[in-house]
């Protein structure tokens, strides 16, 4: 008679599964991993590779551990915050609810395989710069670079959670997610490189929320003016700050079940089915 498998097992497979399902939709695979390498190929088209003068680094030195930070985000925060709640819709949550598999599983396996996902999108990103932009990479920031971005994975994994709790339904919580990514990235950074002059409203938004941070201190890995580590510790901490207030509010409010509007919506799509 075998024993019950292992929690770190069950993790494993749970992380595999959540990659598949992942794989199995090629809409949200080409929008996480190949839309940021596609906006950073125009961007290198339409400004070229020119040192931009106040910062004394290339467009693509700037842009490709940008736009990494930006697939890594969509990986994490976007992903889990819209497949969370269709899969609640669904009711998918709720069967998983009545197996044996422990709660804490299964998220952890969501949560590792986006983190996965993020890593694949920077690696995309990150080769590609150096393949074809000249990216320059410093084996002494490396650490930092890691540690950026496991922070930044909870911090947005735990974000997209959160979404998922409050959002009544999926389509809700892809309405919040995009609407609240996208101009994020303009305002930190991630589309537009920060001008000297740029106005004090524009950034004070882009220091609240922790986009910003999460681009600074990875970008901080990658700059050439650095002679140090590059550990942004002020920017991680915030980045924490906000990934824990995130985790405990989505603890709080997350619901296995499908809410009224998510059933509204799965019994509209049987019947357009069934039609």
């Amino acid at each position: 008679m075998t024993g019950r498998p292992s929690p770190l097992r069950l993790l494993r497979i749970q992380t595999v599964y959540q990659s598949k399902l992942f794989w199995r939709n090629p809409v949200s695979a080409f929008f996480t991993l190949a839309f940021p390498v596609m906006i950073f190929v125009v961007f290198s088209l339409v400004f070229g590779n020119e040192r931009i003068p106040y910062l004394d680094i290339t467009i693509a030195q700037y842009y490709a551990p940008s736009l990494a930070v930006f697939a890594a985000v969509s990986a994490t925060y976007t992903n889990l915050a819209i497949t969370t709640s269709y899969q609640r819709d669904l009711g998918i949550l709720k069967r998983i609810r009545g197996t044996p598999l422990p709660a804490w599983i299964y998220m952890g396996g969501k949560i590792v395989s986006a983190t996965y996902i993020a890593l694949i999108g920077i690696v995309i990103m990150v080769g590609v710069g150096v393949a074809f932009y000249g990216l320059n990479l410093y084996g002494r920031t490396l650490p930092a670079a890691i540690l950026t971005f496991l922070v930044g994975s909870f911090t947005f994994s735990a974000l997209g959670l959160f979404i998922s709790a409050v959002a009544p339904s999926g389509q809700a919580a892809t309405a919040v997610a995009n609407a609240t990514l996208l101009p994020l990235a303009f305002f930190s950074g991630i589309f537009i490189v920060p001008a000297e002059d740029s106005p004090t409203w524009l950034r004070l938004v882009g220091d609240v929320f922790p986009l910003k941070h999460f681009n600074d201190a990875f970008f901080a890995a990658f700059d050439p003016q650095r002679t140090d580590a590059a550990f942004e510790w002020g920017h991680l901490a915030y980045m924490v700050l906000w990934g824990v207030i995130a985790a405990a509010l989505a603890i709080r409010w997350f619901t296995w079940e499908p809410t009224a509007a998510g059933s509204t919506t799965r019994r509209r799509r049987a019947s357009r089915v069934s039609a």
